[in-house]
């Protein structure tokens, strides 16, 4: 992934150009050599590795190269109309529509600038304190709203005290995004990955919480101690500085009055609703995750309303057009793969070399996915996954994807949305750049260890994990 605003030289991209067309021929010959002799399945293989390599080489162009590769499957005929409509996961779009739509709702009212001021104004606040009340405040943030929202504001704390107190703001950013990727894997709102995993396992709210929340709150821990002892000079500079400032009576910020509790209420409401989805589907008897997709949008819908003459603001700037259209678009061609049996032929060799035992596969899934979300959108990569997991049918793999994928995002500057939005709040704000080997020696430490704890965690709540039938799938 790259910023959006990277410039690149006509020679650049034709440099990338044909680096991304020899990829993709080779994918679709190496297709073809592993058994995927059908032309259909040579095609949805070479497709779905262009979009890869686009979002790699081409991360401004990835849509438009995404509207391409559906072209060519439709005139091919590798995919119906009707295929392409049901693989673009319409369901899940419209949960994003309806969060987005809220949050930007929730940001006019105040609610997130309250949270901030609450945290400048505590009495007893020191280096160690400020970086927990990060850690645990980006992770709850990224859980409860998602991890674009939860960064924005989180960043922009940290950007007042850090200026405040004139030190460098790059060390706080680090832990701020360190604790946001692990907290996106907490509930189904945190990631698109996990609402991605939720309705494609028939995972509900519930089930989050009591599966991914432990293992993410252990692995929040074990990140949070790795943090405080690699920039402890840091935090102790952080103390000091304050310290100073208090000895002079000064405090961190303004105190501006913020009419909140709307918002509190209106956030409150939305979680609840969506937390008891699972309890309501089976009072009312409608299918399983319908109230999922329809909470966001009904309360959207009201606020909407409450709000119209800001209504048409929240459906054009607040929702990432760009961003839903290419996950529709990497849907549909995912698809394309499950409808031609690509991925069914990539599950049969996946257990014909590391066999069916989920206590040999989770760790397998947990490290690739992370590997792999370091470098590629873990959307990408998790819509690539999920047929093979489908297939596998085991409770354990679909966890170790989620937290492989949003793990694995600590790895490197490029891994998640988060840490992108990050880079760029802070280049603008400061003309700063943090280099990519002085990322990936604090993230590759955090990665490898988090996804260690889930690794372990899982495999102890293996035995208390329900079959695939049995969680409604």
């Amino acid at each position: 992934m790259h910023s959006d605003n990277e410039k690149i030289t006509a020679r650049q991209s034709m440099i990338r150009g044909g680096i991304l067309l020899a990829v993709t021929f080779f994918a679709g010959w190496l297709a073809y050599y592993a058994g995927l002799t059908e032309n259909s399945q040579v095609m949805a293989a070479s497709v779905f590795v262009l979009i890869i390599g686009a979002t790699l080489l081409f991360w401004n162009a990835r849509l438009a190269i995404a509207f391409i590769g559906i072209a060519i499957l439709l005139g091919g005929r590798v995919l119906t109309l009707e295929q392409m409509i049901v693989s673009a996961e319409l369901d899940i779009i419209l949960f994003l529509v309806g969060m987005m739509t809220m949050v930007g709702v929730l940001k006019d009212l105040g609610l997130f600038t309250w949270i901030i001021q609450l945290v400048i104004n505590m009495k007893a606040m020191n280096g160690k304190l400020f970086c927990i009340i990060v850690v645990v405040m980006s992770a709850v943030m990224a859980s409860v709203v998602d991890e674009v929202t939860s960064i924005v504001f989180i960043l922009a704390l940290i950007f007042q005290v850090c200026d405040t107190l004139k030190i460098n703001p790059i060390p706080f950013v680090m832990i701020a995004v360190i604790g946001t990727n692990i907290g996106s894997s907490g509930t189904m709102l945190g990631n698109p990955v996990g609402i991605l995993i939720g309705t494609k396992a028939g995972f509900s709210f519930a089930d989050f919480v009591r599966w991914a929340a432990p293992v993410m709150f252990v692995s929040l821990l074990a990140a949070l101690v790795i943090v405080l002892v690699w920039y402890r000079k840091e935090i102790q500079l952080l103390t000091e500085r304050l310290e100073a400032r208090r000895k002079m009576q000064l405090g961190l910020g303004p105190l501006v009055r913020i009419p909140f509790k709307r918002g509190l209420f209106i956030l409150v409401s939305a979680v609840t609703l969506i937390a008891l989805h699972h309890k309501l589907e089976t009072l009312l008897g409608v299918q399983k995750n319908t109230l999922l997709i329809v909470a966001p949008l009904a309360i959207s819908g009201i606020l909407m309303v409450w709000r119209s003459n800001r209504a048409r603001h929240y459906i054009e700037a607040e929702v990432e057009w760009w961003t839903l259209l290419f996950f529709m678009m990497l849907f549909a061609v995912a698809g394309s793969l499950e409808h031609t049996g690509v991925t069914e032929h990539v599950a049969h060799n996946f257990v014909g070399t590391f066999g069916n035992n989920p206590v040999v596969l989770t760790p397998i899934i947990i490290f690739v996915t992370a590997l792999g979300s370091a470098f590629v959108d873990n959307i990408v990569f998790v819509a690539a996954f999920i047929p093979v997991i489908k297939e596998l049918n085991m409770t354990p793999l679909w966890w170790a994807m989620l937290f492989g994928a949003c793990f694995g995002g600590n790895i490197t500057a490029i891994g998640s949305t988060a840490n992108i939005v990050a880079l760029g709040m802070m280049e603008k704000r400061y003309k700063k750049h943090i280099a990519f080997f002085e990322w990936i020696k604090i993230g590759a430490v955090v990665g490898f260890v988090t996804c260690v704890v889930a690794w372990i965690l899982i495999l102890l709540l293996m035995p208390y994990m329900p079959e695939m039938s049995q969680m409604g799938h």
